[in-house]
């Protein structure tokens, strides 16, 4: 195969395992060090046992590359295939219904992957749409948008259309609910995007009353369309199948605390969905309260929370989870067409 796609695959599938997203950089670089120097050039270096002497060329990434010009599978890429595969279980059926992902992330904030790298990878899995929700401003770990940056971006995903018709970006933000439930953004912008994701972000560990107002306050926004990984909880590494059974060693950060049948009513009442967060290491919400929603109500967005294009291949993770919870498609909003999904979310 081919060193340089044999380094991007390697790349990709790392990021798809939720590694380093440094290590995957690394690798991509290592891919395009081959191609700037052309093929005539690789095989001369491999001859001679030099290839790691390519700018942007370690020994780990050399490794790969001479595995790959000898004519066979490299040993790290075979080993990542079988090892990061995103099995369909129980949710397969479900997962085949759904048209797009609400929540994405590019190098406009803290993901790995430019607007348009994100929307041909969810066009390779067969969706119609993708809703970019890079961070709002004060996530400045996450390098948000502010408005200049914001508007500037719209106006990138508007010419991309043009180009990737009938695929649709579609424009939004997550996001942050600051601490008394107002958004961090300009009214006028949200009130442009087609897709709002709502999320708390920061003083996870605030009272249960004080979180449930917050949370509460931001629901009520009609500009908010989903209410992105609610208990803002992380684990380590990747979700077993079926029911959770979490020790408490598992978690990187615990749940926050809030009242989620005054959360969950408010959702209800909005029409505001609840989105089951796919992400390996967030699995939002737990079962105990997905099982609450579900009960009340609730509209779902399955979605990623994608910081990379092999990361849009974790929906099945969700999908599963739905439909363990009695879930199908009728309550879940990214089922839906593009057109109906941005009628819905000005409603």
């Amino acid at each position: 195969m081919d060193p340089a796609d044999a380094l991007d695959r390697v790349a990709h599938l790392i990021e798809r395992s939720l590694g380093s997203s440094r290590k995957a950089g690394a690798f991509r670089t290592a891919a395009d060090a081959l191609r700037d120097a052309g093929p005539q050039q690789v095989r001369d270096l491999h001859a001679r046992g030099r290839l790691s002497s390519l700018p942007g060329v370690g020994d780990s990434t050399a490794a790969v590359a001479v595995q790959a010009l000898d004519g066979g599978v490299p040993e790290r890429l075979a080993e990542l295939e079988r090892t990061s595969v995103v099995p369909e279980g129980e949710g397969a059926e479900l997962r085949a219904a759904l048209r797009g992902d609400c929540h994405s992330h590019s190098t406009w904030s803290d993901g790995g992957a430019s607007i348009e790298d994100m929307a041909r990878a969810a066009m390779a899995l067969g969706h119609d749409y993708l809703v970019m929700t890079d961070h709002s401003p004060r996530l400045t770990v996450a390098h948000g948008l502010n408005r200049e940056r914001l508007s500037t971006q719209v106006d990138e995903i508007k010419a991309l259309n043009e180009r990737m018709a009938p695929f649709r970006i579609l424009t939004g933000v997550e996001v942050d609910i600051l601490l008394d439930g107002t958004l961090d953004g300009d009214d006028d912008m949200l009130e442009r995007l087609d897709v709002v994701v709502a999320s708390v972000h920061s003083k996870l560990s605030m009272s249960r009353v004080e979180m449930t107002e917050r949370m509460v306050t931001a629901v009520l926004d009609p500009r908010v369309s989903i209410l992105g990984h609610c208990t803002g909880r992380k684990l380590k590494g990747l979700p077993d199948p079926g029911p959770e059974q979490i020790p408490d060693a598992a978690y990187v950060r615990p749940e926050s605390d809030f009242d989620a049948e005054v959360v969950f009513s408010a959702c209800v009442a909005t029409g505001t969905a609840v989105e089951i967060n796919c992400r390996p290491e967030r699995r939002d919400p737990p079962d105990e309260l997905l099982a609450l929603a579900v009960e009340m109500g609730c509209r779902v967005s399955i979605d990623t929370d994608a910081h990379a294009p092999a990361q849009l291949e974790w929906q099945p993770y969700g999908c599963d989870k739905a439909v363990r919870h009695g879930l199908g498609p009728d309550r879940v909003v990214n089922t839906w067409s593009a057109d109906d999904l941005v009628a819905w979310a000005h409603e």
